[in-house]
């Protein structure tokens, strides 16, 4: 988990939000059956007491196999770790050390809730850079470079694969290989919407692995849980008598919503789960108790399906569209593209016959220059893409070869004010029929 520092590859998503606020009836979550298999995906370790100590509880309960997978030791929340050791420090093998603290607070939290640490599976991968792995470091030359670690490799002797290149490619195989040797039911994840880049890159590699393995494995439920939007929830501090909703800015979200409504001893282990974060705590006090409410809160977008030639499907101010071979994708605008104001458009396809590492990573922006194209750090030809306004709207015409000929797409954008939504900046998967 994160606290402070503002992303810019996300800018667009982070708004002001004073209140939760929901106008749909949120649903209870279906629970868990006797057979199942739940798994947690963490970004960092704390976000799975954060976001599901009361899931874990409730499978312990059962009797249920549970594994907790962390995708980094969280050894980059630089301002936290100044506050912890009381000194400014610079040398990378502290940032390791950190991450060595952030194993042990987690291991010690989930032993707390009932699991042994045979069942906590750690990756090592790079705090604050998984994104970036996402949209750039596959079939790279050179690996990744840690932003505080300087290191371009797992450094941790305890991690799955330790000394595995920072890599897309590396990921996605450890990812693939505890779903596989684990075969969950249920696995729990970051949510598309949540404006931290690690946790948009966690559901991205897990949405990629599922699709590798489809006909592999028996397809699990996937259900993601939200933790950073920016003001939310609130108010902040230990509030157990008050419900977690999702954001007011998704009052009207397309998403759906399941509520776990937790009992006063449930409560109860997940505030003493989360006390464990001493490293994280002494920097905010008061901010992880905010997520112990009297439930937890998961959701999830629908997949946009799109066919050739129907009319624009997905969200009110961004919709999707196929036509003679191109994607079509249009924006909905309150502002003339000006030296201040931009446009950005991330497509990651995917294909079954073609692997996933060699697929374009394709990034599109619009500004005052024009429009540029970029496949992770490869410029493109500008004439491949079109770019055309029709009054506030903007119409941009990607062909599909650009993005590898896919049969879906994993698709976010962002602009560089305040014109797009929360809603409109998820990451969606996007099905080509």
């Amino acid at each position: 988990m994160k606290y402070c520092r503002v992303i810019p590859f996300f800018a667009a998503a982070l708004f002001f939000l004073s209140s939760t606020s929901f106008s749909k009836e949120i649903e209870p979550f279906s629970g868990f059956k006797n057979n199942d298999r739940v798994l947690i995906l963490a970004p960092h370790p704390d976000d799975e007491a954060i976001g599901t100590a009361g899931a874990i509880l409730e499978a312990m309960k059962l009797k249920l196999p549970v594994r907790i997978v962390y995708f980094t030791y969280g050894d980059s929340n630089e301002p936290a770790f100044i506050v912890y050791e009381k000194r400014i420090v610079f040398k990378k093998k502290a940032f390791v050390n950190l991450g060595e603290v952030r194993r042990k607070e987690s291991t010690n939290a989930m032993k707390f809730l009932g699991l042994k640490e045979k069942n906590l599976i750690f990756l090592g991968y790079p705090d604050f850079g998984t994104m970036q792995i996402f949209t750039k470091y596959w079939d790279a030359k050179k690996p990744y470079k840690g932003m505080f670690t300087r290191v371009t490799r797992v450094p941790y002797p305890d991690a799955l694969s330790p000394g595995a290149p920072y890599v897309g490619e590396s990921i996605l195989k450890d990812i693939e290989k505890v779903i596989t040797d684990f075969k969950p039911t249920k696995i729990f994840v970051s949510h598309p919407v949540d404006v931290n880049r690690d946790h948009r890159a966690l559901n991205l590699f897990l949405r990629v692995a599922l699709w590798d393995l489809e006909g592999k494995i028996q397809e699990p439920e996937v259900i993601p849980y939200l933790v950073h939007v920016v003001r939310w929830p609130m108010p902040r501090g230990f509030h157990p008598e008050v419900a977690l909703g999702p954001p007011k800015e998704l009052k009207d979200s397309s998403a759906a919503w399941w509520r776990l409504d937790l009992s006063a001893g449930q409560i109860a282990k997940k505030k003493k789960a989360i006390s464990f974060f001493k490293s994280q705590i002494e920097y905010a006090p008061s901010y992880l108790y905010t997520f112990v409410r009297k439930n937890e809160l998961y959701g999830d977008y629908p997949v946009i399906s799109i066919k050739s030639n129907d009319s624009m499907a997905g969200i009110d101010k961004l919709g999707y569209a196929l036509k003679d071979g191109f994607l079509l994708i249009k924006l909905d605008l309150k502002r003339k593209i000006d030296e201040y104001f931009g446009v950005s458009i991330f497509l990651f396809g995917y294909s079954k016959v073609k692997d996933f590492a060699l697929m374009p990573k394709i990034n599109i922006t619009i500004g005052t220059r024009g429009l540029k194209v970029v496949d992770k750090t490869k410029r493109l030809r500008m004439q491949d893409v079109k770019a055309a306004f029709k009054g506030r709207s903007l119409v941009l015409k990607v062909p599909l070869y650009l993005l590898g000929n896919p049969g879906r797409i994993l698709a976010t954008a962002r602009t560089s004010a305040k014109d797009l939504t929360l809603d409109d900046t998820a990451l969606r998967v996007i099905e080509l029929n």
